[in-house]
């Protein structure tokens, strides 16, 4: 049976309501993932502290939690690159990337990650700060700040805590750039965490 008029006008409407409805779907925007640079830091002069360091994961605010890269254009508005984050949440990027150092420097026997369910002596912790681009004079530079905490693994007691504030200059201000700066940044602090806590640690051992 043939549709009348009346039916096929109204098949008609209703074909085209749903193609309009999907037009207006949220579309998702392509995203390129970025990865922290490898560690840079290298093999460290001196003698090998028996310890097992555990290294946790910062706690960070809801801006610096998440994956995606944040930026800070003026004042003390946020935003973040369009079409870009970090292959996983930036606490544990920076994480890694500590881990990877403390590797590298050799100085710590025994450097363990919280996931990974090990025995350890003591652990480094905190809270990180600032993991993200500020614009000075139109120019971009990284900046990442971290709130370190040095403490016993079984009784908690804190051993020291300090600051570490990093600023980097980013060539250019395309995301790649920007990418390679929160690199050298990363291993510039990196180095002052670990000299740092070796120093406490050799310290505590005494």
């Amino acid at each position: 049976m043939k549709p009348t008029a009346p039916r096929l006008a109204l098949t008609c409407l209703l074909g085209a309501a749903l193609l309009s409805a999907c037009s207006i779907l949220p579309q998702s925007d392509p995203q390129d993932i970025y990865r922290l640079p490898d560690s840079a830091v290298a093999a460290a002069n001196g003698a090998t502290l028996d310890v097992a360091l555990r290294i946790l994961r910062p706690a960070a605010d809801d801006v610096l939690r998440g994956s995606r890269i944040a930026v800070r254009p003026q004042g003390n508005v946020f935003s973040v690159y369009q079409g870009a984050r970090w292959s996983a949440p930036a606490p544990t990027l920076w994480r890694d990337h500590l881990v990877e150092a403390f590797y590298n420097d050799g100085r710590i026997a025994r450097v363990s990650s919280e996931g990974e369910g090990l025995r350890a002596d003591f652990e480094l912790g905190g809270t990180l700060r600032g993991f993200h681009t500020e614009y000075h004079d139109g120019k971009p530079r990284v900046v990442i700040r971290f709130d370190a905490r040095l403490a016993e693994a079984a009784g908690r007691n804190i051993v020291a805590s300090r600051r570490f504030t990093v600023t980097e200059d980013v060539a250019g201000g395309q995301v790649p750039a920007v990418v390679e700066a929160f690199g050298r940044a990363s291993d510039i602090m990196a180095r002052q965490i670990i000299d740092w806590t070796a120093e406490q640690l050799g310290q505590s051992r005494r």
